[in-house]
């Protein structure tokens, strides 16, 4: 992992697109400051698409594709992307499994939400799960107690013993069922929404994210990267960013928007 600040230049000319993590990446302390959501409306109106890309629940991407300064929003890691039409005042929303399968994936995941429960005490199903429809979240910092990293790693474990795919945030073990993860949507999202085939271009698009669920996201773009919190993880990466920011969480995503925004 570079300095950001050695991006070169000729590389940021060629960026189309940001994606970016939400949660101690454009957040800070649990909130969103105007630091963050100033840098997404900057990029925006100096022509680069803004796609938040989390795990955070399809309730709340709703209102983020409708109200932020964004072209879509890849929720649940991966399970769907949501865009919001202004012209034509309608939502568009595609998912990665059909209604039946979630169904069926809901029921599943009840069992291990149990297990989780019973097997690892301290932790604690999300407070924002209500809002969600593909997968289940399990809280180790977010509203409870931070759970050390043993017992982050047990529930991990849970999830895989049922056959599920869990992959570590920064707050929460969200689990599911199926082989989309951030980058898999993303990259429709991209082609489908934006006309952008960051699979033959990947130097075209930025990914600014923290933790290990974005591994995906930073071993696939050439111009990854993380804000300077991610290096809590740097053991635990599967794949790492390209660059680092000196600055974390809003910061650093302002001090990369800065970056780019001088070379356009």
């Amino acid at each position: 992992m570079r300095p950001v600040a050695e991006f070169p230049e000729e590389a940021r000319r060629q960026i189309r697109a940001v994606l970016t993590d939400i949660d101690d990446t454009l957040t800070e302390g649990g909130r969103l400051p105007p630091t963050s959501y100033s840098a997404m409306a900057r990029l925006k109106e100096a022509g680069l698409a803004v796609v938040p890309v989390t795990g955070r629940p399809a309730g709340w991407c709703d209102l983020i594709a409708r109200q932020w300064p964004v072209d879509g929003v890849v929720g649940e890691n991966g399970a769907f992307y949501f865009r919001y039409d202004d012209a034509r005042r309608i939502m568009i929303r595609r998912y990665a499994k059909t209604p039946e399968e979630r169904e069926r994936d809901r029921r599943a995941l009840e069992a291990i939400r149990e297990a989780v429960l019973a097997e690892v005490p301290g932790a604690a199903v999300a407070a924002d799960q209500h809002y969600r429809e593909a997968d289940l979240a399990i809280d180790f910092c977010e509203d409870v107690p931070p759970l050390p990293k043993d017992a982050v790693a047990r529930i991990v474990s849970i999830f895989e013993r049922f056959g599920a795919t869990a992959k570590v945030s920064s707050i929460h073990v969200n689990g599911w069922f199926g082989t989309y993860d951030k980058l898999t949507t993303s990259l429709r999202f991209l082609k489908e929404e934006l006309d952008i085939d960051a699979r033959a271009c990947p130097e075209t698009v930025v990914f600014v994210g923290d933790s290990p669920n974005d591994s995906p996201m930073f071993g696939f773009f050439p111009n990854s990267v993380g804000v300077a919190n991610v290096m809590n993880f740097k053991d635990a990466l599967p794949a790492a960013p390209a660059w680092v920011t000196s600055a974390p969480s809003a910061a650093g995503f302002a001090e990369l928007a800065d970056l780019l925004l001088e070379v356009r």
